[in-house]
């Protein structure tokens, strides 16, 4: 299991119209709000009228519609793959996925069978063979995760992480706040462990006990984990220590036997990320009682499982998460299954989708529009009155040391090693694609890294930034119309693409992206005085998106969502400037009515309009380091002043910011 560092958009994708309407699409509008009023309401209050919540989204916008096109040329392309291909070939693994996720006849037949001779070995395990059934059970998550990446502090070499986990509800705060939602969901949550613990056979009593054992040492590790803030601060979660020393000061964990049980034998030190959490574990393993600890890792161990079994166990699933995310009904059968290959076999599954839609001419338009950015970037460092020249140098060597992947892969992966097997049950084909996963990975472990290597596979409608890296990477799959869309106006598509492109890059200069050099280490190349500065607007910015309330009593979490608020921004002035720049001093015509400069921040808005439930408003809030879509509009482009003069936004408007208490970072 990974925890990874890198700085994905999470996206809602669109450009200024379909493939052919290039130009702003007034539908999309609400001509009754004022944009001085509420310039999200203005941008896309015509677009969210026109596409309600489906039942089956607990929050759905133009990224979801993307989404949802790019699901269905993914079932084309299965739907399409040879019936008979040869065993072992990548077209047999997709298909024989995807048909056994379908096959709910079988699922529904099979029940809990494909997992009660695990169950069956954690519920025969001593206290000091708990750990050991964990690391060789494949789809066992409890306790904590792992994971080899780069080093930190050295990003040629791979290194092996620990860090916190254990948690099936993801959030500590889900154990520890007393708010009626959080309130909710815990109870939601016994209820879901109490179902699954029926449906593999354990009477009224026992399922009591288990969902009583559960919580008490989920609690347990939550108080112990570090809040979403502190997992902010990448230093803090940097703790190398030996593995022998480890096993002296931890005993009870075994960490040489656990990791060698995993396949790195070879494993002398480990980064611990949360030392508090490790400490935690110990204490569990030594005094919990062993009915408890047995009882926890078959509830982890179930949950894992549930997705890939009966209808039994998925509805328990999703009772849970309705309350979590206010979804009214489940997904249709197809999309869930398609997206187990989409997963395990991402790349696999993406050589196909990009031999069929993906254009070369657009990977073209993409390095010609992020050289662009990268201009733009350089000429607002240069420009920056808050930061000493010494700083600026080293800042401008990262951006020219940037590495830019777009589409897919030079080389793509290897699936020869995986059997996919159409006799085993689905949940066995999951389990080795599990195993398989992590032998790729753990295999790096003292290694050099492999910088040609992708975290998304192509289809992927989304970006990232790798501070580890100092990489951006924009998948074929956020590379189409209607978002990115080589017919549009200049104006729309750096709205859009452009601020996609201008987020990504400004990631690598946000309050955890800065702190790494242009060779991805963690080190200080700042100056303590434009540390001091830079910090000074961090925290007014964390202050302006504290005061936004998202529903009732709730308010915005600044701290949580700082990097992502400052990528927003400073995708949104460099895009805007680099737009500007690609005009050569020519001011364009005006289309359908709109300058180019309200048809830039229209694209803009366009990115975000969706429609949201209040649970999925409360959720995202708690676990999502993105602001909600209302605010990356409404809050962000209240520090711009190019915005306000392109709508005439002044003094005694809503939208309006003194220029004092704005906020300019990059």
């Amino acid at each position: 299991m990974k925890r990874s560092l890198y700085f994905a958009m999470a996206l809602a994708m669109i450009s200024c119209g379909s493939q052919e309407h290039h130009g702003i699409d007034r539908a999309n509008l609400d001509e009754s709000a004022a944009p001085g009023a509420d310039f999200y309401q203005y941008a896309c209050g015509g677009w969210m009228k026109s596409h309600p919540l489906p039942d089956e989204y607990s929050r759905y916008g133009t990224f979801d519609r993307l989404g949802e096109d790019n699901l269905q040329q993914l079932k084309d392309l299965i739907e399409g793959l040879n019936p008979n291909a040869p065993a072992g070939s990548n077209e047999q693994k997709v298909a024989t996925l995807y048909a056994q996720g379908m096959d709910s006849v079988k699922l529904n037949a099979d029940g809990a069978k494909p997992i009660l001779g695990d169950i069956a070995k954690i519920n025969a395990a001593s206290r000091d063979q708990i750990l050991h059934i964990v690391a060789s059970t494949p789809g066992s998550s409890a306790f904590f995760s792992y994971y080899v990446d780069a080093d930190m502090k050295n990003s040629n070499v791979n290194t092996l992480y620990w860090f916190q986990g254990g948690l099936n509800l993801g959030d500590r705060d889900y154990y520890l706040e007393d708010e009626p939602q959080t309130i909710a969901v815990r109870e939601a949550y016994k209820t879901f462990l109490a179902t699954i613990a029926s449906l593999i056979g354990y009477d009224e009593a026992a399922q009591q006990r288990l969902v009583d054992n559960t919580m008490a040492i989920e609690t347990q590790l939550a108080k112990a984990a570090m809040t979403r803030e502190e997992l902010r601060d990448p230093a803090a979660s940097y703790n190398p220590a030996t593995i022998a020393d480890l096993d002296k000061q931890y005993p009870a964990l075994a960490l040489k036997a656990f990791f060698t049980t995993k396949g790195i034998a070879n494993a002398d030190t480990i980064i611990i990320g949360q030392p508090a959490s490790l400490a935690a574990v110990n204490d569990i393993i030594v005094n919990a009682p062993e009915q408890a600890i047995r009882d926890y890792v078959v509830a982890e161990y179930a949950a894992s499982a549930a997705p890939f079994l009966s209808d039994d166990f998925i509805n328990a699933q999703f009772e849970l998460s309705k309350v979590i995310s206010g979804a009214k009904e489940q997904k249709p059968r197809w999309k869930r299954a398609l997206s187990v290959p989409n997963d395990v076999l991402g790349e696999a599954l993406g050589e196909l989708y990009v031999a069929k839609y993906f254009p070369a001419s657009s990977k073209e338009k993409m390095l010609d529009l992020v050289k662009n950015l990268q201009t733009a970037l350089s000429q607002h460092i240069d420009a920056l009155t808050w930061m000493s020249d010494t700083t600026k140098t080293r800042a401008q060597e990262k951006l020219a040391a940037f590495t830019v992947k777009i589409g897919y892969p030079d080389k793509w992966r290897d699936y020869s090693a995986l059997t996919i097997d159409p006799k085993q049950s689905y949940w066995h084909n999951m389990q080795v694609a599990s195993l398989f996963e992590e032998q790729y990975r753990y295999k790096d472990y003292g290694k050099p890294v492999d910088r040609s290597r992708w975290e998304m596979s192509p289809q992927t409608v989304n970006a990232y930034y790798n501070p580890l890296a100092n990489e951006i990477v924009f998948p074929a799959g956020i590379l189409q119309p209607p978002f990115f869309d080589p017919e549009a106006d200049d104006a729309c598509n750096y709205g859009a693409i452009g601020v996609v492109i201008g987020h990504e890059m400004t990631h690598g200069f946000d309050d955890q992206g800065r702190q790494f050099d242009k060779n991805g280490n963690l080190t200080d190349w700042w100056t303590p005085a434009d540390a001091e500065a830079f910090n000074a607007l961090a925290d007014k910015l964390v202050a302006q998106f504290d005061q936004v309330i998202v529903l009732g009593d709730t308010h915005a979490n600044g701290r949580f969502t700082l990097g992502e608020n400052i990528a927003d921004q400073g995708g949104l002035r460099v895009a805007y400037t680099a737009f500007c720049n690609s005009q050569q001093g020519k001011t364009p015509a005006d289309i359908d009515g709109f300058t180019p400069d309200q048809r830039f921040y229209l694209a803009y808005a366009n990115v975000w309009a969706g429609n949201i439930r209040d649970e999925e408003i409360l959720s995202r809030t708690k676990t999502d380091p993105h602001s909600l879509g209302r605010w990356r509009v409404n809050a962000s482009l209240r520090n711009i002043q190019s915005f306000f003069d392109a709508f005439g936004i002044h003094d005694g408007d809503a939208m309006w910011r003194p220029e004092a208490d704005r906020v300019i970072i990059w």
